[in-house]
């Protein structure tokens, strides 16, 4: 029915009112299915976004929506509206002796139906057990084309899934850094300052007491030795969690204290003219002290220059050093935990290393997440 219809109106002079009537009405009319499908199947079809380009655009409407508007939902329509005949008929075919009985005896029309074949009987049940199932089928149809033609495409699709994976990522990565955060304020709060308490006592008892036996000194003064030395690797842990500095001072002050620290002279420059987001800003700390630590291991320097820069919403840091060269990440070394703590924000990590050196190992990172 529907094809007739549209090929009479291609005909006519009512194509062009009829394509811009579809044109204008296709938006209400896409937002109306949707509310219909969700209504009906509590199905959800997200609206597709406003593209350009490969897709045709037109008042927030792509071609998708239009076909199936002008083609696709009219045949639906008919399909449904068969099905509701057909089951209609077939209650009529199957009830039609029960008619013939209500009827006055010797009627004329109670003859003719009673003169009818009783196939048609037979007929209108097949009709009655098939009707459900091309009414599901039906259904099913308008859901696929719905979701096919009035939602977003593949692409569409795999672009909001991408953009999904990145926010889920970023919101990880930020929740991490928190959690170190947390973790990092627990020791230093907590189980720092316990054994802080505990060998300040020890050692006021080991200048204090006297007149103890030997053996009961040696006791307190080997707890009061590694009370110290735990208290040394806490603080050890406690920076290596998230330093206290990076978030009191920023990242130029925490980067000049890995730089005092390293067992070699480190030339440091740091020009930071954009704000810098708090994760980025911890990736690129642990970032340059991994990098300080594999080069005082691995590379056999005698210096170090670090340069961290921003540049149009990147921050750049580039370690360079005058060692022996030869650093490859593909041979398992401590650039790849760099690559794939800089790759945690999206950042790039580029190693220079001939033999014989010098190494050049840049880090690109975005300022904000």
């Amino acid at each position: 029915m529907a094809v007739p219809v549209l090929l009479a109106v291609t005909e006519s002079k009512l194509l062009f009112p009829v394509l811009a009537a579809a044109l204008l009405c296709t938006r209400p009319l896409t937002a109306l299915q949707r509310g219909r499908l969700r209504a009906l199947y509590g199905v959800e079809i997200p609206p597709p976004r406003p593209l350009t380009g490969r897709r045709i655009w037109l008042l927030g409407m792509t071609w998708r929506q239009v076909l199936h508007h002008l083609l696709v939902g009219p045949l639906l329509a008919v399909a449904a509206l068969s099905v509701v005949y057909a089951a209609a008929g077939a209650l009529v075919l199957v009830t039609l002796y029960g008619w013939i009985w209500l009827m006055p005896p010797g009627t004329e029309l109670r003859s003719d139906l009673a003169g009818l074949d009783a196939g048609l009987t037979v007929a209108g049940a097949l009709l009655l057990v098939v009707a459900p199932w091309a009414a599901a089928l039906t259904a099913r149809l308008d859901v696929w084309a719905a979701q096919r033609l009035l939602g977003p495409d593949r692409a569409e699709a795999l672009e909001r899934r991408v953009e999904e994976i990145a926010e889920s990522r970023a919101g990880l990565v930020d929740a991490v850094d928190a959690e170190r955060r947390r973790i990092e304020r627990d020791l230093h709060d907590g189980a720092q300052q316990r054994l802080t308490s505990l060998a300040m006592n020890l050692g006021l008892a080991r200048r204090t007491l006297k007149d103890v036996r030997p053996e009961v000194m040696q006791v307190i003064v080997d707890a009061h030795e590694e009370a110290q030395a735990a208290i040394d690797e806490l603080r050890d842990l406690v920076r290596g969690l998230h330093p206290a500095v990076l978030e009191d001072r920023g990242l130029d002050a925490a980067l000049s204290g890995i730089a005092a620290r390293a067992p070699l002279p480190v030339r440091l420059d740091v020009e930071l003219s954009e704000p810098v987001a708090p994760t980025v800003e911890a990736v690129a700390y642990f970032t340059v002290s991994e990098a300080l630590t594999n080069v005082a291991k691995h590379a056999r320097a005698s210096r170090v220059d670090l340069s961290v820069r921003t540049v149009g919403g990147r921050l750049c840091l580039v370690i360079s050093d005058d060692g022996v060269g030869g650093a490859d990440p593909s041979r398992g070394t401590g650039l790849t935990g760099l690559r794939k703590r800089t790759a945690s924000v999206d950042g790039t990590l580029s190693v220079l290393s001939p033999l014989g050196g010098p190494t050049t190992i840049t880090v690109e990172l975005p300022c904000a997440l």
